[in-house]
């Protein structure tokens, strides 16, 4: 029936979304199409996790001009919209390296947890990174004499290109496909790729499917991984029939998966419960911090779940500014920065912050150019990267002219990125361990149509 076995898995990928008992349907139907491991490999230890905004996050407030000529074209474009200059005295960005003809920056005010980690060289912003197919200038753009990413400006199509340089129905993203590659030398191939945020296609692979798991943990079986309506006599029953041998394929196939997910549970649920307890804060009611608090749980107990590389997604919604983005924003990033500094600070406890570097991505940048108390949809944007392993206090790219329709923007002060996701990307590849061009290629299909030298932008 399958020519191949990679065309059974794909099969079998695609009809596994199944009407389990209770809430366990998302947490079973994501162990579709997962292949037995290989006993893990190496004596290292690696994670990347993906920090999402959904919405499309304000470049030109998440990290202002602070020196005092950009800064005044910045508040004349930005009227209304635009930082006080007294008030990004706190947040200024002073990087080992300055930016040429002066160029300063200084991030929002909400984001100064951050600032510690960036003077303490775990931190590194990177500047214009945003969805290309090919390096774009200016001029191929409006003359259209080069392929752009389709539905540019698009939520659901950008989000999907950053996530798996394809657009809104792509089968794979990159950082699933960065598990293909590692799933073999985990102990358990199952736990590669882990998403407590619900669900993206950044996870997905061609063969490793993403794990769901909830903050506060595994999903177990109908909200009870030992019972069914208050018997345990009639929740093994409920096991024993999803978990029995079938002779039709599909039924089969049914049966094998739902064995993996209440193993798997057993086996997450275990090593967490006799893991140990974090001691630094994460702040109650963050979903952010409640999604990277379980993240660096997992972390912990990654040695007992035989995991040697492994791929997280978290996100954060609400970036959608069109309208109240100084009060939204100021929100939203207050819980970025709470999060990802405790994150930072979790991994530091646990002695694992050089071997876990976690980064920002969001669906585009938006305008420069207000839209009433708001702005709208754009393109590149501002970015993050935090960890022991990065080469921080530094600000990587090419800062562009703050204009509207200058040379660096299609309109607006709609950023023409000058970093696109697919270096931002390999640069994050290659320290995890993706080495050479075939398998960058596979990870990132647009990668060859730039030069060899730029594939690795240098902050990790």
């Amino acid at each position: 029936m399958f020519a191949d076995d990679q065309s059974r898995r794909a099969f079998l990928k695609r009809t596994a979304v199944l009407g389990m008992a209770g809430g366990a349907a998302p947490f079973v139907a994501n162990l579709a199409a997962i292949g037995e491991a290989a006993a893990a490999v190496g004596s290292d230890y690696k994670a990347l996790v993906c920090v999402f905004f959904y919405g499309g996050n304000d470049y030109a407030n998440t990290l202002a001009p602070y020196d005092q000529a950009n800064y005044d074209l910045y508040a004349k474009l930005r009227a209304g919209l635009a930082h006080p200059r007294a008030s990004l005295d706190a947040t200024l960005l002073n990087p080992t390296v300055a930016l040429a003809g002066g160029r300063q920056y200084a991030m929002h005010p909400s984001l100064a947890p951050l600032l510690p980690l960036f003077d303490a060289g775990r931190m590194a912003a990177v500047l214009n990174v945003g969805t290309l197919v090919r390096p774009t200038t200016k001029a191929q753009y409006t003359a259209k004499s080069v392929a752009l990413p389709p539905k540019l400006f698009s939520h659901n199509d950008q989000q999907s290109y950053w996530q798996a340089s394809s657009p809104e129905g792509a089968n794979s993203g990159w950082g699933g496909r960065i598990g293909d590659l590692f799933q073999s030398g985990n102990g358990t191939a199952t736990l590669t790729c882990i998403n407590p945020a619900g669900n993206a296609v950044f996870l997905t692979g061609k063969v490793a499917v993403q794990y769901a798991i909830s903050p506060s943990g595994p999903i177990a079986l109908n909200g009870d991984s030992t019972t069914l309506f208050g018997s345990t006599t009639a929740g093994s029953a409920l096991r024993n029939l999803m978990t029995a041998p079938r002779t039709q394929l599909f039924e089969s196939e049914h049966s094998r998966v739902a064995k993996r997910s209440l193993d798997t549970y057993t086996q997450v649920n275990g090593a967490l419960v006799a893991g140990p307890a974090l001691t630094t804060p994460f702040t109650a009611g963050n979903p952010l911090a409640d999604q990277l608090k379980i993240v660096a749980r997992l972390i912990s107990v990654s040695s007992e779940l035989g995991a040697k590389r492994q791929v997280f997604f978290v996100s954060l919604g609400g970036f959608d500014t069109h309208n109240g983005l100084i009060a939204t924003q100021a929100t939203l990033l207050g819980r970025v920065a709470d999060a990802m500094k405790s994150f930072h600070d979790a991994t530091l406890e646990l002695g694992v912050s050089d071997k876990v570097t976690a980064f920002t991505a969001s669906d585009f940048g938006r305008t420069l150019v207000p839209n009433a108390d708001g702005s709208d949809h754009g393109w590149g944007s501002m970015h993050f990267v935090v960890g022991g392993a990065v080469k921080g206090k530094r600000i990587y790219g090419t800062p562009p002219a703050v204009a509207d329709n200058g040379p660096d923007d299609v309109g607006q002060g709609r950023l023409l990125p000058t970093t696109s996701v697919d270096q931002y990307a390999a640069t994050l590849a290659q320290w995890f361990g993706v080495t050479g061009a075939s398998d960058l290629a596979t990870v990132l299909p647009n990668i060859g149509n730039y030069d060899t030298a730029t594939w690795n932008v240098g902050f990790v």
